[in-house]
């Protein structure tokens, strides 16, 4: 018998697919409070379908800051809180599946008193299809998932379809900014923002790309990723 497709994958192509992690160790009894105090607090609610398209209220979400920027996947928090605390008339929206991840970057919420972030545990994709047109001035993808093998490549997050929404939602001049260390993804990021006509490269020289911009902070996975020659993609939205 033919195996019924789970009713969020069904007929998704692999590009719009979810392949990350959700859960690691076992929360500590602090996380597990984080998580149920805090979380509801500062969490964004989004539809999961792509259609009917329905804008996010995002006067709603930030009622004292400037301007919004989007991380995708923030892994344990350590850029994106490092942001809001350095600017902190800009709402800060991360989006982060993984719940020890959300708990490394509650507990920065906390001890930092960051009243600048807004947090989405979930697909990041569905933040992506939801946010209004020109709304955001930046958006992070830090150390994505490689998915080095061949038959994977189509679940990487840099794809015509991602590239489509995160066109739509930046504002002209707004930065779309990728780090990673992997050289097939590297290569992957090259060949795909090549293709595209409404992004520019900044990078001028090699080392415009090789070192670490003062307004990109580094994370303990980037001292980590320095071994492999880490990237600074930064490219400008048309």
């Amino acid at each position: 018998m033919m195996k019924k497709p789970h009713k969020d994958t069904e007929y998704l192509r692999p590009e719009q697919r979810f392949f990350g992690r959700r859960k690691g160790p076992t929360l500590s009894n602090r996380q597990t409070d984080l998580i149920n105090g805090l979380l509801p607090k500062i969490t964004i609610e989004a539809q999961k379908q792509k259609t009917p398209h329905t804008p996010l209220n995002t006067r709603a979400l930030f009622d004292e800051c400037d301007d919004i920027w989007l991380e995708i996947g923030f892994g344990k928090g350590e850029h994106i809180a490092w942001q809001a605390e350095n600017n902190p008339s800009v709402g800060l929206i991360g989006c982060e599946p993984y719940m020890n991840g959300v708990a490394s970057l509650l507990d920065k919420v906390e001890a930092n008193n960051l009243m600048n972030v807004r947090v989405y545990s979930d697909d990041a994709r569905h933040i992506l299809w939801h946010l209004p047109d020109a709304s955001v001035s930046k958006v992070f993808l830090i150390h994505p998932d490689p998915w080095p093998k061949k038959r994977h490549a189509r679940r990487r997050f840099v794809n015509p379809d991602n590239l489509d929404d995160i066109s739509r939602i930046l504002k002209p001049g707004g930065e779309f900014r990728i780090g990673t260390d992997h050289p097939i993804y590297r290569e992957w990021t090259m060949i795909q923002m090549a293709n595209r006509n409404d992004f520019i490269w900044t990078a001028e020289n090699p080392v415009d790309w090789q070192k670490r911009p003062d307004d990109w902070p580094e994370t303990r996975y980037e001292v980590k990723a320095m071994e492999g020659k880490a990237t600074y993609f930064i490219f400008k939205k048309c």
